[in-house]
């Protein structure tokens, strides 16, 4: 099931994104006066205040708009996708050196295509809490009695099969019952194998259930030197599958800390370069992190529907993310091939660094939040 707070997020994204760009307006007949300053005008916006000339109260161009801040759906998209793509140096540079109003700002990029990201990762399933976690005691009994009537109703199935061999119609009736069993079985976190629940609702042998019953046997112990961290840290490892979806909430809304994160390591390249600010170095750092959620998602659309492509993929990650490095440091900064192939060697061992501290941020404060 689609979760309805990514789709709410992805929109929020969309809708954030479009109202941070500026827009790229364009010409039009002389339309009197601005309705917001007063001040004479000539085209579709006023060269006072900014404000649009053409002031629609229809709920069609409501609509309209919605759907444009979600989608952002003009022609500086497929402008912005293919260079980001083939050639991010060139587009670094030219939104850079000011030539703006053909491409998507690298900010909007970002944050719509993380909201964007997480949405088809919750799509795909991956970022659900599991039900059993989230199961009252009530609900529990109610399924262990409908499980247990099922199994007492599917022996008497297999018995009236068994007499009446040759009855085609007892055998559907048996698989029928193996299937409502097998469900009730499922939504009760039953193992097959074992063939008998968990009161706490954890499949049986899962690593959610041994890290469970380590802490509860006492095996496994927090000493953090704050009794309120362990306290913390010892309730989360008692729910590990709503401890790992937290994680994963957090990442979705703290993922804006891969910039701070990653815009050191970038200015460090370039130190003793002159004529680079950390705009520049921003700039970088926003449409790469943009490609590199494009390519996550890609790999996680695609995969589920090709089974090859988990190869490709695997491939297209190890091989790609250097090669798009490469290019785009290359072509933004003006580098020789020597300067940019040493420099990628290290972007990559700073951007592992700054993915690892990022997600020492993330599982801390999803652990303690």
């Amino acid at each position: 099931m689609v979760d309805i707070d990514a789709a709410g997020g992805a929109a929020t994204g969309g809708l954030l994104a479009g109202a941070i760009e500026r827009p790229t307006g364009h010409t039009g007949d002389p339309e009197g006066n601005c309705t917001d300053c007063g001040q004479p005008v000539e085209g579709r916006f006023c060269s006072s205040c900014g404000q649009p000339t053409h002031v629609h109260r229809s709920l069609l161009h409501l609509g309209e708009e919605m759907l444009h801040g979600v989608l952002h759906f003009d022609a500086r998209i497929w402008r912005t996708l293919p260079l980001l793509a083939i050639n991010p140096g060139r587009l670094t540079r030219e939104w850079v050196q000011g030539r703006r109003t053909r491409y998507v700002s690298p900010l909007a990029m970002f944050l719509f295509t993380v909201f964007l990201m997480f949405f088809v990762f919750s799509f795909s399933g991956g970022l659900e809490p599991d039900v059993n976690t989230t199961m009252s005691p009530q609900e529990r009994a109610a399924l262990t009695a409908n499980l247990e009537s099922a199994r007492a109703k599917l022996a008497e199935d297999r018995q009236a099969a068994e007499a009446r061999p040759g009855s085609n119609a007892l055998k559907v009736t048996v698989q029928a019952q193996e299937t409502i069993v097998s469900q009730f079985e499922r939504r009760l976190g039953i193992s097959p194998e074992a063939g008998a629940a968990r009161t706490d609702g954890l499949a049986p042998g899962s690593w959610q259930a041994q890290l469970h019953d380590a802490v509860v046997s006492g095996d496994l112990k927090f000493n953090t030197g704050s009794k309120g961290l362990d306290k913390t840290l010892t309730k989360k490892a008692l729910n590990p599958d709503l401890a790992l979806y937290k994680i994963q909430q957090t990442a979705y809304k703290f993922s804006f800390l891969l910039i701070p994160i990653s815009l050191p390591f970038v200015a460090l390249l370039f130190l003793w370069r002159r004529g680079f600010t950390l705009y520049d170095h921003g700039v970088f750092v926003l449409y790469s992190l943009t490609a590199m959620s494009i390519l996550m998602m890609l790999i996680a659309i695609l995969g589920p529907l090709w089974s090859g492509f988990a190869v490709a993929g695997a491939l297209l990650f190890t091989f790609g993310v250097p090669v798009h490095m490469f290019a785009q440091l290359k072509g933004a900064y003006s580098l020789s091939w020597f300067s940019a192939a040493w420099r990628t060697v290290l972007l990559l061992i700073f951007a592992s660094i700054a993915f690892t501290l990022f997600i020492l941020a993330i599982i801390t404060l999803g652990l303690t939040g």
